[in-house]
């Protein structure tokens, strides 16, 4: 699987988050990221890229579903768009590294 796919898929998951929706959306959103996050770490760990196995298993913990991390909604959309910004600019620092 594509790793590119799966970032740009959360990202735009995370972005749809800054807009008011069911709750439900959210719960799904937190178990897609988990498992996605998940997957990256172990990609990532295939690389040897130690740095970013630790990112994404820091990400995959924050948002998992089963304990609740109650951050607030307005601290919530802040690390939803950080995350989303963060995820599509590593997709060009990647392409840049293997043109170079």
């Amino acid at each position: 699987m594509n790793n590119s796919f799966i970032k740009i898929g959360l990202a735009l998951f995370f972005f749809i988050c800054l807009v008011d929706m069911p709750y439900g959306y959210y719960q799904f959103v937190r178990f897609v990221a988990m498992v996605g996050f998940a997957y990256l770490a172990y990609s990532a760990n295939e690389q040897s890229n130690k740095n970013e196995v630790f990112l994404y298993i820091g990400l995959a913990i924050l948002f998992q579903p089963f304990i609740k991390v109650a951050l607030g909604r307005t601290i919530w959309n802040i690390i939803d768009l950080a995350v989303g910004i963060g995820l599509i600019v590593s997709l060009f620092q990647r392409k840049i590294k293997v043109k170079s």
